[in-house]
């Protein structure tokens, strides 16, 4: 009914309704007669205020031609803020009270009943919108005329009528509030004396009025207005975001110097920066590029270039890479027989990224150096300090570590000088800066006579540093004549009482000054990553939670890596950080033999006199330095820790982009018969998770454009490989090659979740080969419809594909929203099509997905924002490429993807050309018009900046019948490029210049091009000398551009050559780890699985792995138990689970051969260790370890306490056991010791809640007391080989026939007192007939109880059932599963009761 009830209507309103004769609109009037759209009113006003949010909310922009709309009338403002004043001046119970008058409101109801007007008689209160103003009635509310409130007298009404009418001049308004609070006009005018009126401040509430108008009017609906910023992050459209877009340079480069202060430099010292980060870059690129000696010069100058290009020009990697080619190439001088050898290529692109990362640290490191050079002038000008020692370091600092030793040197050096210049500055900057301070007053210790006894060493601290780097001549130290115990007693004075509290202080400010003295930082710096070794100690919760198996063993007592081992495998030290992380080890940095590097120090400080006093001396200068190298190797060590795990990050992070890189270079599928590059029409097949009689195989078909044409399932497809065994082929063949034969698909892609899939494809290509044959048969017999050889049947190819992007699809939203008519697999079909259409395309689809693809195993340890930014490299460098169609980026959103990766673009300047674009109309005639043209109203889509980057990477479709189509426009050759272009063009057609300009009159831009591929004539490019014209290009224009001009031919001979890998089928090692989810180290031959039997057979057994990887176990493999006239099917049941060994496993098949021998079972795997050299593992500490494990555990336990290496083993009692597995699942277990000796253990079983079933097991044959037997036996008949073997086969094949009894139809889940209950209330129901029951047995855990009751007079009955490993026992007599077990029962009773009525009729 709500649909028909208007519930907003204007009660007692004087509105109309009529109808438009001409429109057939319903127009609302009001009583005077003027149409509702005539009429200013506030529920317009919010109407248009939501439609407003609605289309911004939309599409983020609001387009609003009518500048006159307002959002909010003024009449509506006035008419709030009027209101708002009337509450204010309501008086509340309080104020009454104090004015002595009673509230008229008391007694009074609440809430009032809505009172309906009347058309024809309209309220007195009712007042028009347009007719109210604030200077005419004071005190209405809003709801006056529909809430039945006060009741007025026929005065009270006069008296309002003539103050709304006629207001005259020196009269108060008179007050509604007044009346409500039971005022006369005597008492108005009183309470107006004493608290004033209303019309005192309305000339200030007229002032904010007008000024919030005008405010309003001035400031625009923005997006931040409506939006919350996290909404506005998300869609990159902040002021921060319109800002990067706006501003004339490529995204990447603003985001990545957003945190980059520029600042102006004279031309000589830009220059002297730039030579300085060349050399600098320089040492740190040359051990990895290992180039030949006469090359490095040439090295740094093209970095000189290359940095020239990103400071100056605003150019990126791509740009550089493709367009500036020359300036990172060397090229050799003609040899004494005049060949020139061809050129060198000094930087590659990786390259380029590297110095582009590397420029901005320099940068961090130019400007933190320009911050202690301000501070050290300072000094200079308001404290008069020259410090030779900053002079001489500061300008050859080098690196971070450098700088800030220099700053930790003078902020402890000069401590007190710095807070005197801080308050100089900010008293004359009239800013205020935090004072510098410490917790050691250090210009006291300076300033006393601690410090004259650090003078009495003998030498200063740089001095030393000076003698230990090798500066200058040496110095050497001075004895004084005194012992020191005695130079500190006889300086005691004022706030020093002893010597040795004096000597204390000299020796911490002897340490400080060495800590810090610059030259000493930089020689231990040195000294650590030349001579240093890591160690990696386990800390107490290392020493117990790192056991063998564990994933940091290989660390635990890992002693004496060098460096260079730790380069070569980032992922260890990284690792290493890891487990340090989570407090399981302590890595240390130390120098190699480092008592022998001490020794050497100690030299450059001794004094070399003979003497006692002497002696006493150097033995207290080698205890001061000793305490300084302790601090130095502190400080040191976390510096070369934090270098070496940047630098392992740095080295994962480019294995990942080098991994996705190749990836990325491959073309699209290319059959046999497509040109390489162009897109395939694709048929995609899944089984999903290939689940036989559950899953069916979904299909879909994308034609060559990509678009989605068919799609379905087919519920059985079957080759008829196995006719002979009366197999028939499947029912949805015949449906598969009709939409082969009518779609026509250039490939076939298959993938799916399990190894089923494999059987999938097989299938396929079976069927396949099954029907061409007989194709083929007809057609040698002349049987064929027709010899059209369209129609002849040909067979696509099948291929298995990659489906990590799939994966990461087919579930999303986007996937939804794109294809809501597909189910999950459908869509993962698709993805899987779209793959092989352009894996480039799909893994742009990713964005900030692509980390979840695995590119090494260690990936993780790299952060992930620095893994991000690695991997965007891979897919800008792919993509510039590649380049883009630009009307194909318009039209499809797909494709559009690409755009973001353009060199110059990224997401937020990508989204503003193509806004821009659609603006202009959507078409794009050249290149040139991204920049604008004003003559032909074109809006700039990039600007000259980022247009240089761009726009040989964005190309046009080149068509040849319409005259404005340029074809380089078509190619990689840049714009700037084009006249180049054309005079080769015009040479290789021997053009002169009449030629020439004819062309260009007739032929449109580019018209030399044109002819020239018009004509056909791109082979006659092959024969022009581009050298000569390089040199000419050089020595008169000045420009190199000899690997430029072999570009420029490349593309007039062939346009936008497809420049990458040709698409390679996966791998059997990659489909096989696709499939299972395996690699090479976690499914290896000789390891011990537990397998899953599927079928029995005499000569073999069928098994299944855990990763689903099907595999045999031959007759030779059996158990040593299976011989003689014991059958094997009498010894391993179907779905028995049971540990195995592999022997070897075929991953192109996906078939495993597999072992039961116990012989061989006892032999464990062996997991490979890498090598370590002596020396590496320290072996006496992993002994000391388990020795002291096994005491603790000895010393809690009161009794030997055994370790056994086993998951589930525990160190607990009976009771322990019990709590610990009190909150895990029904069917755990927990191996430990136990208490009748070194020979037993004990195993507690979690049957079901709070039932638990201990195991005794007995150790036969032990090679030692502590060792594990090698047979072990439970109840005195059981045997097994190994804990594996026993809880496989004992106790999880007990759980699974708990389970399954549990499971049963007949199993009641109370106590044994419920199920008879149940079982009386059902013979009662049912008198003439017996039923039976089990439950639990929770006082003999493993043993269920069966209850029964023969009708509805007979007693119940209750039989034990035990739970044997593989079946059941009752009576004596065992059963395999429940349906035996009951069928046995049924047996029995059937029995007892023949026998019974054999008896009664002998009677």
């Amino acid at each position: 009914m709500s649909n028909f009830i208007d519930s907003r209507a204007d009660v007692g309103s004087d509105e109309e309704s009529e109808v438009d004769s001409e429109t057939g609109e319903h127009t609302r009037r009001n009583g005077n007669g003027k149409a509702r759209d005539d009429v200013d009113s506030s529920e317009e006003e919010e109407s248009d205020d939501e439609e407003a949010a609605r289309a911004v909310r939309d599409g983020f922009i609001v387009e609003d031609d009518d500048d006159d709309v307002e959002i909010e009338s003024r009449q509506d403002r006035k008419k709030r803020r009027r209101e708002e004043r009337e509450r204010d001046l309501e008086l509340d119970v309080e104020d009454l009270e104090v004015i002595g008058v009673q509230d008229a409101d008391d007694g009074q109801p609440k809430f009032k009943r809505l009172k309906q007007g009347h058309r024809d008689r309209p309220s007195a209160l009712e007042i028009s919108d347009d007719e109210a103003e604030p200077e005419e009635v004071m005190g209405v509310d809003e709801f006056d005329g529909f809430i039945e409130e006060d009741e007025f007298s026929d005065d009270d009404r006069e008296k309002i009528r003539e103050e709304r009418e006629v207001g005259r001049p020196g009269r108060k308004p008179f007050s509604v509030a007044g009346l409500r609070s039971g005022f006369d006009e005597r008492a108005m005018e009183d309470y107006n004396l004493a608290f004033g009126d209303t019309t005192e401040y309305e000339w200030a509430l007229a002032l904010e009025e007008r000024a919030e108008e005008e405010d309003r009017e001035e400031k625009p609906l923005e997006l931040k207005d409506i939006f919350e910023p996290a909404q506005l992050k998300a869609k990159l459209l902040t002021d921060e975001d319109m800002a990067i877009r706006d501003l004339d340079v490529p995204e990447r480069l603003q985001l990545a110097w957003k945190h980059v202060k520029f600042i102006e430099r004279s031309p000589e010292e830009t220059a002297r920066l730039l030579d300085e980060e060349a050399q600098w870059i320089a040492r740190l690129l040359l051990p990895k590029k290992r180039l030949e000696e006469f090359l490095h010069d040439p090295f740094e100058t093209a970095i000189i270039e290359v940095l020239k290009f990103f400071h100056n020009d605003k150019f990126e990697v791509p740009f550089i890479w493709q367009q500036r080619r020359d300036f990172i190439i060397h090229e050799y001088p003609p040899n004494a027989d005049g060949k020139t050898p061809p050129p060198e290529r000094l930087l590659a692109q990786t390259d380029l990224w590297e110095i582009f990362e590397l420029d901005l640290r320099f940068k961090a490191l130019v400007e933190k150096r320009d911050a202690l050079t301000s501070s050290c002038e300072e000094l200079k000008a308001h404290a008069n300090i020259n410090d030779t020692l900053i002079d001489d370091l500061l300008t050859k600092a080098s690196s971070a570590e450098e700088v800030q030793d220099l700053q930790d040197y003078l902020h402890f050096q000069y401590s007190a000088q710095l807070k005197d210049v801080a308050a100089i500055t900010s008293t004359t900057n009239g800013t205020t800066r935090r004072p510098l301070g410490g917790t050691v007053n250090w210009e006291a210790i300076r300033s006393g006579p601690a410090y004259s006894f650090v003078r009495a060493v003998g030498m200063t601290t740089d001095d030393f540093a000076r003698n230990v780097v090798g500066v200058d001549t040496r110095v050497y130290a001075e004895d004084a004549t005194d012992r020191p115990d005695d130079l500190a007693d006889s300086l005691v004075s004022g706030r020093y009482n002893t010597g040795t509290g004096l000597l204390g202080h000299a020796k911490v400010m002897f340490v400080e000054e060495l800590a810090t003295n610059p030259r000493l930082r930089q020689y231990m710096r040195k000294s650590f990553y030349e001579n240093c070794v890591v160690d990696c100690q386990r800390t107490e919760k290392g020493a117990i939670e790192i056991t063998e198996d564990h994933r940091y063993y290989e660390f635990k007592y890992l002693r004496n890596i060098e460096f260079s081992s730790l380069a070569r495998k980032p992922e260890s030290f990284l690792r290493m950080l890891r487990a340090e992380q989570e407090g399981l080890l302590e890595i240390k940095f130390r120098i190699l033999n480092s008592s022998r590097f001490r020794q050497r120090l100690y030299a450059h400080i001794e004094s070399d006199s003979v003497s006692e006093i002497a002696e006493h001396w150097n033995r207290l200068r080698q205890e001061w330095v000793d305490s300084a190298l302790d601090k130095l190797e502190k400080i040191i060590s976390r510096g070369v820790k934090e270098a070496l795990k940047t630098e392992c990050e740095n080295t994962l992070a480019r294995a990942c982009r080098d991994k996705y890189t190749e990836k990325l270079d491959v073309t699209p599928y290319k059959p046999k018969d497509l040109e390489l590059g162009s897109e395939p029409s694709v048929l995609a097949l899944s089984n999903g998770q290939g689940v036989p009689g559950r899953d069916a195989v979904v299909y879909v078909f994308l034609d060559e454009l990509g678009h989605l044409l068919e799609y379905g399932k087919f519920d059985e497809l079957r080759s008829a490989k196995d006719v002979d065994k009366f197999i028939p082929q499947g029912a949805d063949n015949g449906k598969l090659l009709d939409i082969i034969n009518k779609r026509r698909p250039d490939v076939i892609a298959i993938s799916g979740f399990t190894p089923e899939t494999r059987k999938l494809q097989k299938e396929i290509d079976e069927i396949l080969d099954k029907h061409k044959d007989e194709e083929d048969a007809k057609n040698r017999n002349g049987n064929a419809d027709s010899d059209d050889d369209d129609d002849k049947f040909v067979k696509p190819e099948v291929v298995m594909v990659n489906d990590e992007v799939a994966r990461l699809y087919y579930n999303t939203e986007r996937a939804q929203i794109q294809f809501p008519q597909l189910t999950s697999i459908g869509r993962y079909c698709v993805a899987l099509a779209r793959y092989l259409r352009s894996p480039l395309l799909e893994y742009a689809t990713l964005g900030a997905d692509i980390s979840s693809i695995k590119f090494d195993p260690n990936q993780d340890l790299v952060p992930a924002d620095k893994l991000a930014k690695h991997l965007e490299y891979a897919m800008v460098d792919m993509v510039n490429l590649v380049g883009v169609n630009l009307e194909e980026a318009l039209d499809n959103p797909y494709i559009a993807n690409l755009m973001p990766y353009v060199c110059g673009l990224g997401p937020r300047k990508a989204a503003r050309v193509l806004e821009v674009i659609g603006q202009n109309g959507g078409v794009v005639q050249s290149r040139q018009e991204l920049v604008g043209d004003m003559e032909s109203n074109l809006a700039q889509a990039m600007g000259p900046v980022v247009y240089y980057n761009a726009a040989s990477f964005v190309y046009l479709t080149y068509q040849p019948d319409e005259k404005d189509s340029d074809p380089l426009d078509n190619t990689r050759i840049h714009p700037e490029d084009y006249d180049i272009a054309k005079k080769i063009a015009a040479d290789a057609l021997n053009l002169d210049e009449e030629d020439i300009a004819y062309d260009r009159r007739n032929g449109g831009p580019s018209a030399e091009v044109r002819r020239l591929i018009a004509d056909r004539q791109e082979d006659a490019l092959q024969d022009l000398h581009l050298e000569n014209y390089a040199d000419e290009l050089d020595q008169k224009l000045n420009q190199k551009k000899r690997a430029t001009l072999e570009t420029i031919r490349a593309e007039l001979v062939n346009r936008y050559e497809e420049l990458r890998r040709e698409f390679v089928p996966m791998q059997h090692d990659d489909i096989f780890t696709m499939l299972t989810g395996e690699t090479k180290e976690t499914l290896a031959d000789s390891m011990i699985l537990p397998v899953k039997i599927k079928r029995i057979h005499r000569d073999h057994i069928e098994v299944r792995l855990d990763c689903g990887v099907d595999g045999i176990v031959s007759d030779n493999a059996y158990s040593v138990n299976v011989s003689g006239d014991l059958h094997v099917k009498d010894y391993y049941t179907r779905d028995q689970i049971l540990p195995a060994k592999l022997l070897f496993i075929n991953r192109k098949t996906m078939a495993a051969q597999l072992s039961f021998n116990e012989d061989m079972l006892k032999r464990p795997y062996l997991k490979p260790q890498s090598d370590k050299l002596a020396g590496q593992w320290d072996k006496a500490e992993e002994e000391r370890d388990a020795r002291q494990q096994l005491k603790e555990k000895e010393s809690k336990a009161g009794r030997p306490h055994r370790v056994i290496k086993h998951p589930l083993f525990r160190p607990f009692n009976t009771q322990q056991a019990v709590e610990y597995l009190g909150s895990k699942n029904a069917g755990d277990v927990v191996i430990r010791p136990s208490s009748r000796g070194i020979d037993h253990l004990a195993i507690t079983w979690k049957v079901a809640d709070n039932v638990f079933k201990h195991f005794d097991v007995l150790e036969l044959d032990k090679e030692s007391e502590y060792a594990l037997g090698k047979i072990l036996r439970i109840e005195g008949k059981y045997n097994y080989v190994d804990l594996d073997d026993l809880i496989v086969n004992h106790v999880e094949a007990m759980a699974k026939k708990v389970n399954e009894m549990t499971n049963d139809a007949r199993f009641q889940k109370g106590s044994r007192n419920q199920t008879e209950q149940w079982l009386a209330t059902y013979t009662e129901a049912n008198p003439r007939r017996s039923m039976y029951a089990f439950c639990i047995n929770k006082q003999f855990p493993g043993y269920f109880d069966l209850c029964f009751k023969e009708g509805q007079g007979a007693p119940p009955v209750t039989w034990s059932v035990e739970v044997v490993p593989n079946g059941f026992r009752m009576n004596n007599a065992s059963y395999p599963n429940m349906d035996a077990l009951k069928n046995g029962f049924k047996l029995i009773m059937i029995t007892k009761a023949s026998k019974a009525q054999q008896n009664q009729s002998r009677r």
